[in-house]
Order: structure tokens, then C-alpha cells, then sequence
């Protein structure tokens, strides 16, 4: 029986980097994939989808740009399928190379292949192609199986006509009409890319009063505006009663807020709501592996289950289910087990997000609605991309930054949403400062480069210590400051109502001073 230090089941990005982390240690490694080394987050996940999302940005952008002149700029599925295959491609065989270069250097990792079951918590088999067996003996196990997406109780999802996110693959031409069953980040980022394309007439089912709950309302607010002006039909607080295949068409009923029904025809269906952890082929009862706390996942102390050297990562282990954090806990896990030092345990409080909408949604940290839920006072400055030069000299005025700090003199970085152009960039600043729990005082006395979207986290930052370039004061309709505390929000940095001189009047006269 061939004996490792570790096996990693599951060879999605969180796998991956547990492998590779673990040769960091000269360990002996056994890789575990049972279809496609990647994973979902390369063939029916972040990859595809982003580089479909950023096809469909470009495409709408050129389209709006050229105006009349763009009515003969066409783009067929095909190509759109080409350039996802193309990205695929690319990060499959990095991913491939690297193994096999790593393996042939240092003998210390093999791959196989097959459909892992524990026999015992140290011996696993191997289910491989063509009905042959293996069995392998390993000291150490992470488990990092992903997830799939999950279904509605009595729909038949045939990945062709009703898909979940796997299906999309599927499609060989933009359908003419599409329902997405589901408001959250998934949903939403379909609805956005077909809604870019211009071909695909969009329904949008939410069963909250709003998109993304989860969010804060400006930021559901603005990319639902969005999402309608570009022909979305957000059905909103609506129950799904029925959704089925009809002579090669989706039929889907819906009940309102009011108790109106509504049955609407459409040619595909596309269900967005969650994923379901991959357990079952597992076996994990013959190991001795309970379920989590939450009862659908395992791994839920730092990575942990309950069997000292078996951990699991990624969307298995019920965390948040994102790329960045699956490799993160995959290589703090594999620390755990061979290092010689202590180690701290993840700080989820500092996760980057970014939501590929209309515009980009970047986050960090804690958003008002939670603050709020959980009493915790907090101070705001919020800073209007139409005022940082950056987004003027790139005709992307629409967004805003919103930094929270804590209420009190240390001003600590409690989070922050950035939506617009370049929002991703900027977040991860703001980031370093929550995972170093620190204030804002570094940040507002930098020198930012000029001109940059970073300038407006800077300003924010100004805003919220009094020393800010513009006064929110003046421009309320494009700055806030202020505190929240007991249910009150309380404006910052205020000028008596008497005193202040109305920007629009002032905006009046300058107009008339340059026509005179």
C-alpha cells in the first residue's frame, strides 16, 4: 500500500494550493481530482463566468460608444464560447505544467485521477477510471471536494433547457429570452452579462424586497436601476409556484407581494440559488467525521473536523464559498499540520469581494446593515466617484466609495464598499488596515497617486478626521459624513443651513459667467 504524508481530495483551487503548500515542507503528497484538475472554479466557475462578464462589459461599452456607427458590430455565442475555451486552455495548462514540472523535479506529489471514499480515517480508495480500485494509506487529509450547484425540489434541471450555472456551457446561441431563479451574487452577474450582450430579454426572480439583501440598499439600488434600464424585469418580493418545460419552452409562474399570479413564457431557465457541498462519495462516516454544527458542512473550528489530522477547505467547509478563501484555508491547513510554530487562526473579517455587476461592486469588512443589526456605532464618509477626477477624465462618473470606522476616537477601519470603475483595486488597502487593526491616520496622510480611483478612499478618510478638500457640507448630494449610534444618524462636519450658499446657485452663475 503506498503511504503519503497527505492526500488532498479534490483538485479545484483549493486542493491545488494545499498540494502545493504542503511541498513547502517536503512533504509526500497524494492530489485527488475525479474529473477535471481546476475545477469548478476554472470550467463552470469564476473563470468562465468573469470572462464571459468581461466580453459582455467591452462589448456594451463599444456599442455605446460608436453610437449609430456600431448598428453593423455583431458578436455571435460561438465567439463568446471561444474566448471563455480559450481562457480555460490557458489556465488548465499552467496549472497541468506546473504539476508535472514539480513532480518530475521533486518526486514529492502524484496525481491520480478517480473518486476518493475513506475505508478508515488513514486509508482512502481511489476509484478510477474503467472500475479500477486503489487503496492508499495517508497520515494527514484535507478534504476539498467544492460544491455543486443546487436544485429546486421537483424541477428537472437538464443543464439545456432549465441550467444551473454548469449549463451555461451548454448554450450554442444567446437565447432570446432567459429567466434567473435567484437575486444573489450569481444571479445577478448572469443577469448583468446577458443583459450587456443586448440579445437576451432577462426575468429576474427575488423573493426579498430587493437585490443582493445582503447588501446595503444604495448598493442594491443602484445596480437594480441598472439592471432595468438595460431591460432586466426584476420580479421583486415574488414566490416561484411552478417552473416547467413546455413543447421546448420554460413556462414559470409567480405569485406577487399582492397575491397576483403571473405565468410567463421564456426559452431557458437558469437557477441560481446556492450551492450544496460535496459530501456524499465520501464516505466521511467510515473515517469517523461528524457534520458540522450548520449540519451541510464539515471543518467548522479553523478548518478542523472532528478527527485531529483530517481538515476541509473551500465551499466544503461552509465558510464563504470564494476562490481566494478556499486557497487561504487550504494553506493555513496544511500550516496547521506541519509546522513548527504557532499558528493564528483566520481572520474572515478582512475578505476581499468583488461582485462583477453594473458597475463593480468591491467589499471589505462590515456594511452598514450589519453594523446595524449588531448595534454597533460606526461613522461614515461616503465619496461620490463624480468628484474624484480619476472617474471624470474617464467618463465613468457612477459610483461611490463608503469607508465605515468605528465611533470613537481610534477611528478603526471597520469596512467598505466601493462600486464603480476600478473598485477592485482599491479595496484591498482598506483590507491590510482592518487585518492590521489600525485607523485611518496613515491613510489620509499618504501620498496618493495622481490621478487614481484610490484618491476618493483617501478623501473618504480626510472626510471622516475634518480634514478633507471638499466639505460634505456643500456638495450633499455627492458627499455624507456622519455617525451612527442608537438608531440615530447624526451629519458630520455640518455648516448652518443659513450660512451655506447652495451649490446649484452657484453652479447657476458660473454657467452664466461663461456665457457672458
Amino acid at each position: 500500500m503506498e503511504k503519503y504524508d497527505l492526500c488532498v481530495i479534490g483538485g479545484g483551487p483549493a486542493g491545488y494550493a494545499a498540494a502545493m503548500r504542503a511541498i513547502d515542507f517536503d512533504k509526500k503528497v497524494l492530489l485527488i481530482e475525479k474529473t477535471k484538475l481546476g475545477g469548478a472554479g476554472i470550467y463552470n466557475g469564476a473563470l468562465s463566468s468573469k470572462t464571459m462578464w468581461e466580453l459582455s462589459t467591452r462589448y456594451r461599452k463599444v456599442k455605446e460608444d460608436l453610437g449609430e456607427k456600431a448598428a453593423g458590430l455583431e458578436i455571435s455565442y460561438d465567439e463568446v464560447k471561444n474566448s471563455i475555451e480559450e481562457a480555460i486552455f490557458d489556465r488548465k495548462f499552467q496549472l497541468t505544467s506546473h504539476l508535472r514540472i514539480i513532480h518530475a523535479e521533486t518526486n514529492l506529489i502524484t496525481y491520480e485521477k478517480g473518486v476518493a471514499s475513506f475505508i478508515s480515517d488513514k486509508e482512502i480508495k481511489i476509484n478510477k477510471l474503467g472500475g479500477k480500485e486503489k487503496i492508499i494509506y495517508a497520515e494527514h487529509t484535507i478534504i476539498a471536494t467544492g460544491s455543486t450547484p443546487r436544485k429546486l425540489p421537483d424541477v428537472e434541471v437538464d443543464e439545456e433547457i432549465i441550467m444551473t450555472s454548469d449549463g451555461i456551457s451548454n448554450l450554442d446561441d444567446f437565447p432570446k429570452s432567459m429567466v434567473i431563479v435567484g437575486a444573489g451574487v450569481i444571479g445577478c452577474e448572469f443577469a448583468t452579462i446577458f443583459a450587456n450582450f443586448g440579445k437576451t430579454k432577462v426575468y429576474l426572480i427575488d423573493r426579498a424586497e430587493r437585490i443582493l439583501p445582503f447588501e446595503d440598499k444604495d448598493i442594491s439600488d443602484l445596480i437594480s436601476k441598472n439592471m432595468e434600464r438595460q431591460g432586466v424585469v426584476i420580479h421583486r418580493k415574488s414566490q416561484l409556484k411552478r417552473i416547467e418545460v413546455k413543447n421546448g419552452m420554460v413556462e414559470y409562474e409567480i405569485e406577487n407581494e399582492g397575491g397576483e399570479i403571473e405565468i410567463i413564457e421564456v426559452e431557458k431557465a437558469l437557477l441560481s440559488i446556492g450551492r450544496t457541498p460535496n459530501i456524499s462519495p465520501l464516505k466521511i462516516e467510515n473515517a469517523g467525521i461528524k457534520m458540522s454544527k450548520r449540519g451541510v458542512h464539515i471543518g467548522d473550528e479553523d478548518t478542523k473536523t472532528n478527527i485531529p489530522h483530517i481538515f476541509a477547505v473551500g465551499d466544503i467547509s461552509g465558510r464563504l464559498p470564494l476562490v481566494n478563501v478556499g486557497e487561504r484555508e487550504a494553506r493555513h491547513a496544511v500550516v496547521m499540520m506541519f509546522a513548527d510554530f504557532p499558528v493564528k487562526k483566520i481572520n474572515y473579517e478582512n475578505v476581499s469581494t468583488i461582485m462583477f455587476l453594473d458597475p463593480v461592486v468591491a467589499s471589505v469588512g462590515y456594511n452598514e446593515q450589519t453594523l446595524q443589526e449588531k448595534n454597533i456605532p460606526y461613522r461614515l464618509a461616503r465619496v461620490d466617484y463624480s468628484t474624484i477626477a480619476r472617474a471624470i477624465s474617464m467618463g465613468k462618473p457612477e459610483g461611490f466609495f463608503k469607508l465605515i470606522v468605528s465611533d470613537d476616537a481610534d477611528m478603526k477601519v471597520l469596512g467598505m464598499r466601493a462600486a464603480g470603475v476600478h473598485a477592485s483595486s482599491a479595496i484591498q488597502t482598506i483590507a491590510l488596515l482592518i487585518y492590521m487593526d489600525k485607523g485611518i491616520d496613515e491613510l489620509a496622510h499618504m501620498i496618493h497617486p495622481h490621478p487614481s480611483i484610490v484618491e476618493g478612499v483617501q478623501e473618504a478618510a480626510r472626510m471622516l478626521l475634518g480634514k478633507s478638500i471638499y466639505k460634505s457640507a456643500v456638495f450633499r448630494d455627492k458627499l455624507k459624513c456622519y455617525k451612527f449610534r442608537d438608531g440615530v444618524e447624526t451629519p458630520l462636519n455640518t455648516i448652518d443651513d443659513e450660512k451655506l450658499i447652495k451649490f446649484e446657485d452657484v453652479a447657476k452663475h458660473f454657467h452664466k459667467d461663461q456665457e457672458d
